[in-house]
């Protein structure tokens, strides 16, 4: 699948109905693929919308292996998902580490420009 799209499977043993899967971008200092990372946030509500979900966890889509910055993912994230129209009504990140959650929270808090 193509990076910044979305698709849902089954939940096979998982306490939820469904599981929806994105595929995020590797980072470039070069290249400014933040759109791409948007969209995986925009593309997993669509699917979400579609299943009729009402919440949805998100990791820090691509911060790991593919080496996105903390804070500019996670303004990324915060700012698409405030800005996607959705019927989904609970949002949650499910962060690796406390430094991830503390960065997510300051841009929560309004301690970073959160647009997307």
């Amino acid at each position: 699948m193509p990076a910044g799209l979305a698709v849902a499977t089954t939940a096979g043993r998982l306490a939820t109905r469904s599981v929806i899967h994105t595929v995020g971008p590797v980072h470039s200092a070069t290249d400014d693929r933040s759109h791409v990372l948007a969209s995986c946030y925009r593309e997993s509500l669509r699917v979400a919308d579609e299943l009729a979900a009402a919440t949805v966890a998100f990791p820090a889509i691509s911060t790991g292996i593919y080496r996105w910055p903390m804070r500019d993912a996670a303004r990324i994230a915060i700012g698409t998902v405030r800005a996607t129209p959705s019927q989904v009504q609970e949002v949650r990140f499910v962060l690796f580490d406390a430094t991830a959650y503390a960065v997510f929270d300051e841009i929560l808090a309004g301690g970073l420009e959160a647009d997307g």
